[in-house]
């Protein structure tokens, strides 16, 4: 591996770090296309610099950023988009991305909700089809804002290619059936895309999630 080399896997396994929250090599290195050996040394190498911990817990075990390596990461991220002279213009997919980003998050509450026979809210067991169909459509109408959402943020960084495949995968599933391709956590579905496509662009751009407006 060229010097070159290890310093884009470094860059893209801290940010694949970042982005899925708390990972192994295994899934950093799919997120990228990369080896698996490229991010075991990327991130073997970050965690001499302090920016990366390995942990396990409950039968799981991965990467997290340190407070460090969230700095390190967003340095790169800056001069990442510096380079392609990129920031206007990420800002404007982000004032687009935003409204979407609302419709969403309310499409997955309505998932996971919906008024009992007594007007509370109760959780939904999926019995009510037209509930639930109504969340595909708004899910659906999210495709197709997303497919254009996806171009633009392309056209700025190559690396946030991808996001709107995922998306229509994870959709095409809930549509036949496999609830969990909503907002399961433990599979690729609409929610955790769009978290992941999120935390991108709040990193890329260095916006706090907690202020956040």
């Amino acid at each position: 591996m060229t010097d070159d080399d290890a310093s884009v896997s470094l860059a893209l396994a801290l940010h694949g770090v970042r982005i899925l929250g708390f990972a192994n090599s295994d899934a950093v290195a799919r997120r990228w296309g990369l080896s698996s050996d490229a991010v075991d040394e990327a991130l073997g190498d970050a965690e001499a610099c302090g920016w990366v911990t390995f942990a396990s817990f409950a039968g799981l075990s991965g990467w997290s950023l340190t407070d460090r390596g969230r700095r390190e990461n967003e340095r790169r991220l800056t001069e990442e988009l510096a380079r392609v002279d990129g920031e206007h213009r990420l800002k404007r997919v982000y004032s687009d991305f935003l409204p979407v980003n609302a419709t969403l998050l309310t499409a997955c509450t309505n998932w996971q909700l919906r008024p009992a026979s007594d007007g509370r809210l109760a959780s939904n067991d999926h019995t009510d089809l037209e509930w639930d169909a109504r969340v595909l459509r708004e899910l659906g109408e999210i495709e197709h804002e997303l497919t254009s959402i996806s171009e633009n943020l392309e056209s700025i960084l190559s690396r946030f290619g991808g996001y709107d495949v995922r998306y229509a995968a994870a959709l095409r599933r809930a549509r036949r059936g496999e609830h969990e391709w909503v907002d399961g956590t433990a599979v690729d579905s609409c929610h955790r895309v769009w978290f992941e496509l999120h935390e991108d662009l709040i990193a890329t751009l260095g916006i706090d999630r907690n202020v956040e407006t």
